[in-house]
């Protein structure tokens, strides 16, 4: 998991993908309050479907994402909301990653108080949400996105009590 500078390369967004796969999910082109079709549900296995319902370079990016997560958060527990995949340690949620037409969106709740701040500002996510827009596994800069995983996961999160 190599890649660019988190600052430019992972906010452009890949051209010429039609956003169907070959018969999973159809993704929307932008956030419209609902990733995807993807029913709620806590687990492992609803996100390790969700991902694997997306088209390509979406699934691959959503793997790489997840297998981060998994590999930066010992702790972490996942659960499909919002047509998105959700992570979080302890109880309450840290991060979200949902695929869309030419990118997947990797969303830090409570991103406003990351060091440094996440780049891209998500419209119907909430003030303080800040990310990172994925074009290709390439873009996915694995050293500032695991930070911002650790740091994200030490403060509480969505649903969870104050640490």
């Amino acid at each position: 998991m190599n890649g660019g500078d988190i600052g430019n390369s992972s906010v452009s967004k890949a051209a010429g993908t039609s956003g169907q796969d070959d018969g999973g999910i159809t993704l929307p082109e932008a956030m419209t309050g609902r990733a995807s079709p993807a029913k709620a549900a806590v687990g492992d296995k609803p996100v390790f479907a969700y991902i694997a319902s997306l088209p390509q370079p979406q699934r691959g990016i959503a793997e790489a994402v997840d297998a981060l997560a998994a590999a930066t958060l010992p702790s972490l527990q996942r659960s499909v909301k919002w047509g998105m995949a959700y992570y979080g340690v302890g109880d309450g949620w840290c991060f979200s990653s949902g695929g869309f037409v030419g990118h997947v969106k990797l969303m830090f709740i409570n991103g406003v108080a990351l060091n440094p701040v996440p780049p891209v500002t998500p419209v119907g996510m909430g003030k303080a949400t800040r990310g990172v827009e994925l074009a290709s596994v390439e873009d996915l800069d694995a050293s500032p996105l695991a930070e911002w995983m650790r740091q994200v996961a030490s403060v509480p999160g969505v649903g969870g009590k104050k640490r």
